[in-house]
């Protein structure tokens, strides 16, 4: 798949959750929706955050980079959006059940952080 087709279509699929998550925000009753409303409303959440930060960090990282190869930026751009998007998505959840302290908030970002390390450390150490 050619860089310009994936950004397409991750525009395209990150502008169908934005409009999905409106969607469930606007039309479902939280009261009456149970477990399956709040599944939908979180995942449509996370998926619009983690496209619109995937584009937004591959984009952030061309236009800072010197490096003339961009497509070694997608992979590093989708996974560091895939953390804010569970940062956000669990932030979320623990707010609504009144759980969210700082706490744990910190705790979150800190074992975030170290999966992250995790991953940096792995390819440092491969080549």
């Amino acid at each position: 798949m050619s860089l310009k087709y994936y950004l397409i279509i991750m525009s395209v699929a990150t502008l169908v959750c934005w409009v999905a998550w409106l969607m469930v925000l606007y039309y479902i009753n939280p009261t009456e929706a149970g477990v399956v409303g709040f599944l939908i409303f979180y995942s449509s959440f996370a998926l619009a955050v983690l496209g619109t930060f995937s584009l937004l960090g591959f984009f952030g990282r061309v236009w800072f980079s010197k490096e003339q190869i961009i497509f070694r930026h997608l992979g590093v751009a989708f996974r560091q959006a895939v953390w804010f998007a569970i940062l956000l998505a669990v932030s979320l959840i623990l707010q609504s059940q009144g759980l969210l302290t700082w706490w744990n908030g910190l705790l979150l970002i800190t074992f975030l952080t170290i999966v992250e390390f995790m991953f940096l450390s792995r390819k440092t150490a491969g080549q």
